[in-house]
């Protein structure tokens, strides 16, 4: 099943999405279900095969697709989980997950644009797949980890390479709108193992990432495990899981990405995220401006 986070006429929704067709949980389930996680937090929303039957809202073309979890409390991301990513980099394969943080308003919905930011010409792509959870917990046990799982989407955890190593991972990774996260989220019970998946990224159209999940440095399971010792998880949380070599970074010469690009991450099983890249709005106040001629 995939379930969507949407606005429809002014009304931020959420709800299933079966082919083209969207089936309206917001309108069907009772206060407080204000958003998806809220809606998967609750016992009583396992049934959603029996509101899958409901009568069909909206068409998918009608909607606007926010992030499957627009304010989730946690984006927990993992660098260097693939041995040829960490190589490509020149970096030692770590010992223990290097974990970091994205912020919601660094992340948009499929089909709304990346922005290049001002200051960076090192604009990069990294296509991931993440997991939300659904049921919470603390300390939780490897091998009932999936349990936890509610479902999966693609991810691109876009990069600011300069400000990467020359400020700070945090400043790097959280440049506003540097991200996606989307389309939907597929959920746990249609993907029975997700140390099973490809993952894909094009920039237009040209394929730069071919990497899978068997892959990973620390599986899936590990990862919720790591996680839960250092943070309760919460329902909504997302853990997004690395990215596997082909990084504009390590290009010769390096492929950065520009306005007018498109880049797509794509699992097949999961899912499809598009975004195309433009010029932050700010962008030309930020170029070193030239002193006027003299008179």
């Amino acid at each position: 099943m995939r379930l969507i986070s949407f606005t429809v006429e002014r009304h931020a929704s959420f709800g299933i999405l079966d082919g083209e067709s969207v089936i309206d949980l917001g309108r069907r389930l009772p206060s407080p279900h204000t958003g998806l996680a809220q809606a998967l937090a609750d016992p009583g929303t396992t049934g959603l095969e029996r509101l899958a039957a409901s009568t069909v809202d909206y068409l998918l073309r009608d909607v606007v697709l926010h992030t499957p979890i627009p304010s989730p409390g946690k984006i927990v991301c993992v660098g260097r989980n693939y041995a040829s990513h960490a190589a490509e980099a020149g970096l030692a394969l770590p010992e223990h997950p290097s974990l970091f943080a994205r912020l919601p308003q660094s992340l948009v919905a499929h089909a709304q644009p990346l922005r290049m930011p001002a200051t960076s010409e090192q604009f990069d792509y990294e296509g991931e797949l993440a997991l939300v959870i659904g049921t919470p917990g603390r300390n939780i046990d490897p091998a009932k980890a999936l349990d936890h799982v509610a479902g999966y989407a693609c991810f691109n955890d876009g990069s600011v390479r300069d400000y990467q190593f020359k400020h700070s991972l945090m400043a790097g990774k959280n440049f506003l709108h540097s991200g996606s996260f989307g389309p939907w989220l597929v959920t746990a019970d249609e993907i029975p193992d997700p140390g099973a998946l490809t993952v894909l990224t094009r920039v237009n159209g040209v394929e730069l990432q071919h990497g899978h999940t068997a892959d990973l440095i620390f599986d899936i399971p590990f990862l919720i495990a790591y996680v839960s010792r250092i943070l309760p998880l919460e329902t909504g949380d997302v853990i997004s899981t690395g990215t596997p070599e082909g990084v504009g970074l390590s290009r010769v010469p390096p492929r950065w990405l520009a306005a007018g690009d498109v880049v797509e991450v794509e699992i097949p099983g999961v899912g499809l995220l598009r975004n195309a890249v433009e010029e932050d709005e700010d962008r030309n106040f930020n170029r070193p401006q030239q002193r006027p001629s003299e008179p």
